[in-house]
């Protein structure tokens, strides 16, 4: 018996920490996570019927969240002393962001630990969704189509010189690509993920499609 809990002691000490309720600004890095939203409104988003999904705002590559990370696990819902942010504010963001909702969600979750307020945690969000190039070849696609995550990567890697392929990580889910996550500083440079982060889709033929 004694043996069992060591080694079930051992297995969840292995796990990525998950600490919820940590101190904002007490993180490593951002990952900045970059959405398909033609894939999502396809998996999840129709279903809503989501307004992102509507064909009149154009979206391709939207910004999911600005996460801060830990070198290995994050931190979540942090206590902070900043003031949520107003309706207005969370609004503004969903030209990048597809939805209000989304924004508010990843504030709670995520911008909580920032130790920004939500002012400057939704500017530097949008600075740092700014800042890279998001390759047009993915706009310019007519019809859906299925390719290897690793050509999503390297086409990032190539429109954004000096990220390294340990800088950047493609997700997958239900067989299409998800969503790009790179990994910057608090001032923005690309620096190296974590191993947690770096779970790099392996699918060679992953779907990808095209804006609406």
């Amino acid at each position: 018996m004694r043996t069992c809990l060591i080694l079930l002691l051992g297995l969840f000490s292995a796990l990525p920490a998950l600490a919820e309720g940590q101190k904002a600004g007490n993180f490593d890095y951002y990952v900045l996570s970059l959405s398909w939203s033609p894939n999502w409104c396809t998996l999840t988003g129709d279903a809503r019927r989501s307004d992102q999904c509507d064909a009149r705002h154009d979206h391709g590559w939207i910004l999911h969240g600005l996460w801060p990370q830990y070198h290995r696990g994050y931190p979540e819902s942090c206590q902070t002393a900043q003031r949520p942010p107003s309706r207005a504010l969370t609004a503004s963001m969903a030209d990048i962001m597809g939805t209000q909702g989304l924004a508010w969600y990843q504030w709670k979750k995520h911008g909580t630990c920032s130790g920004l307020s939500a002012q400057a945690y939704f500017d530097l969000s949008r600075r740092a969704y700014q800042q890279v190039n998001r390759p047009e070849v993915f706009r310019r696609l007519k019809q859906t189509v299925r390719l290897p995550a690793a050509v999503i990567e390297e086409a990032f890697m190539e429109a954004n010189p000096g990220l390294g392929p340990d800088m950047i990580t493609i997700t997958c889910k239900d067989s299409h690509i998800q969503e790009v996550r790179l990994c910057l500083s608090r001032e923005l440079a690309a620096v190296p993920c974590g191993q947690d982060v770096l779970r790099d889709c392996k699918l060679t033929d992953a779907v990808f499609t095209p804006i609406r």
